[in-house]
């Protein structure tokens, strides 16, 4: 079956190669994730140890852990660090009760459920450049293998044969290279291939052409681009659109004797498919590093003469290990610290995030939220909520606004409730619409949540003044003071009257409660929205029930 939707549908063309999102905070409050003990499951260069307990972080280093033991161990840690064997499951990422971060030591994260990480609000986090030079470097060495017949003529060598005509090969001089995936990878394997005289072309629907142009890779369909190439590597992530991207139908529009490499994932090419096709002389042979099931059980490829294989040596190299393993702990490290958050492959709303000011407006995003709840609970469910941020200077950030706005919508009471990594995706799955906008032509810098309830809508403007998140104005009323986002708040809405503040004031005295601020409507008839500072909360809003036509308390 022909497997194209990867290179048709643009809409998961962003998935085709994981890129690092740079300076981004996973808590609302910007506050550093706190992570005091990681858990590392395989082996991993000793400097990442060694950097995680030199800022403070404890470290249990737990090899080849069955998946039972695993899920027995997790909960004990924040944090867990793997390479490409561990199977980051769905069971494994419910029982990290505690997990906050999850740090793959290497490019891609296949081996991790990501999906299941963003539901818990878990980080998932690479090192995308960690082993580039060297899963290169491997590209290359098949590539030449396959064109020299090199490994077979050593075995030969070593069963004390001298046959020079039996490993006849071809010079990669002049010959086409086809290399699908022009991320990182891809083009150290071209620039390095082209070295030999190579001509490269290549597909990406990321990289624009006119880039890989200047690399000197030449961009085109894959219609295209089968039926040139004498040499093809793929350097894609595996999922659903690139698994068996080379299959039958693939190489029967390629060249007869064409060599392909994969030193990227097991699967992208069909495996059935391959054997076949060396099998039939259609392809040439073949250079794997990486197979569907590690280690294969199926040793037909392998097993084949035309094929030289790998046991997934791509990040073999000293070097490699070193910069995966510092890499991460210095990640892990720049989050916990709050200094930054890099590699995260499932954030990429936060991009913007990481500013000097930013925390104080996801905490005006989050209290706003907060408050429509508060003022909305007789009319839920949400169908829509709306986020516009006004002012050149949050230009980007509705992304962040708009989670942090959902976080406050949907966080239940004191528990642990969403937070910016997963509170788009819960809103999508209780039937929430997200919609965002952005006003250049605002004199002031603002930020406003509509939610949709019922056919109406409850609607609040708010912005950072002097460093503190205030609300400016609540479903209409637009408040004399702006009303400072912080302890225990009272909302009423009712007529203008002398004698209903009395009363509300007398409430508040028979409580106990202090009056602490006070701010009012500007208009002067009709309902309107008050709010109090008090002192806590009241144990019965009922008694303002028969004073005022609303009223909601909450704490922020």
């Amino acid at each position: 079956m022909r497997r194209r939707s990867f290179f048709i549908q643009k809409n998961i063309s962003s998935q085709f190669r994981t890129r690092s999102v740079s300076r981004v905070s996973e808590s609302t409050a910007m506050a550093p994730v706190s992570v005091k003990r990681v858990l590392i499951s395989e082996s991993v260069d000793p400097c990442c140890k060694t950097i995680l307990q030199e800022n403070g972080i404890e470290v249990t280093e737990k090899q080849q852990m069955t998946k039972e033991e695993l899920i027995a161990e997790i909960q004990n840690y924040d944090g867990l660090v793997v390479r490409s064997a561990t199977k980051v499951t769905a069971d494994i990422i419910n029982a990290g009760s505690n997990l906050k971060i999850i740090g793959r030591a290497g490019t891609g994260v296949d081996n991790v459920d990501v999906d299941a990480a963003t539901k818990r609000g878990i980080i998932v986090m690479n090192t995308p450049s960690g082993n580039t030079i060297s899963a290169a470097e491997l590209t290359c060495a098949l590539l030449m293998s396959l064109s020299r017949h090199i490994p077979q003529a050593v075995m030969s060598m070593k069963d004390g044969k001298w046959d020079r005509k039996k490993f006849m090969g071809a010079e990669l001089y002049g010959k086409v290279l086809g290399i699908v995936g022009l991320g990182r990878i891809g083009k150290e394997v071209a620039a390095r291939m082209q070295s030999f005289g190579m001509k490269t072309i290549g597909y990406d629907p990321i990289t624009p052409p006119e880039v890989s142009a200047s690399w000197g890779v030449e961009q085109m369909s894959l219609e295209q681009l089968w039926p040139q190439c004498d040499y093809i590597t793929v350097h894609t992530p595996l999922m659903p659109s690139t698994t068996g991207l080379l299959n039958d139908a693939s190489f029967a529009k390629c060249k007869k004797g064409v060599k392909v490499v994969n030193c990227a994932r097991g699967g992208i090419i069909d495996e059935d498919a391959l054997l076949r096709a060396v099998e039939s002389g259609q392809c040439g042979g073949a250079g794997l590093d990486v197979f569907v099931e590690e280690p294969p059980k199926n040793r037909a490829l392998v097993n084949h003469p035309n094929v030289i294989s790998c046991p997934h040596l791509g990040a073999s190299t000293k070097e490699a290990q070193a910069r995966c393993g510092k890499d991460i702990a210095l990640q892990i490290v720049d989050m916990v610290t709050g200094k930054a958050l890099v590699g995260a492959v499932n954030a990429q709303v936060l991009v913007s995030s990481f500013s000097p000011d930013s925390h104080q407006w996801i905490r005006l995003a989050e209290s706003m939220g907060r408050v429509l709840k508060a003022c909305s609970t007789s009319k839920k469910p949400y169908s829509q909520v709306h986020v516009t941020s006004l002012g050149e200077s949050l230009k980007k950030s509705t992304g962040f606004l708009s989670s942090a706005a959902v976080v406050g919508l949907l966080t239940e009471g004191p528990q642990k409730g969403p937070n910016l990594v997963n509170a788009l995706p819960l809103a999508a799955e209780t039937g929430i619409t997200m919609k965002t906008d952005h006003s250049d032509t605002s004199d002031r810098e603002a930020c406003v949540v509509e939610v949709s309830v019922n056919g109406s809508i409850c609607k609040a403007v708010g912005s950072v003044q002097a460093g503190v998140p205030v609300l400016l104005e609540l479903n209409g009323s637009v408040f004399r003071q702006p009303v400072p986002l912080r302890g225990h708040l009272l909302f009423f809405k009712a007529a203008t009257s002398t004698e209903l503040l009395l009363s509300i004031t007398r409430v508040l005295a028979a409580a106990g409660v202090e009056l602490q601020s006070f701010s009012a409507s500007t208009a002067s008839s009709g309902d309107q929205w008050y709010c109090m500072g008090i002192s806590f909360l009241l144990g019965d809003i009922g008694a303002l029930k028969s004073l005022v036509k609303e009223a909601a308390q909450l704490t922020v």
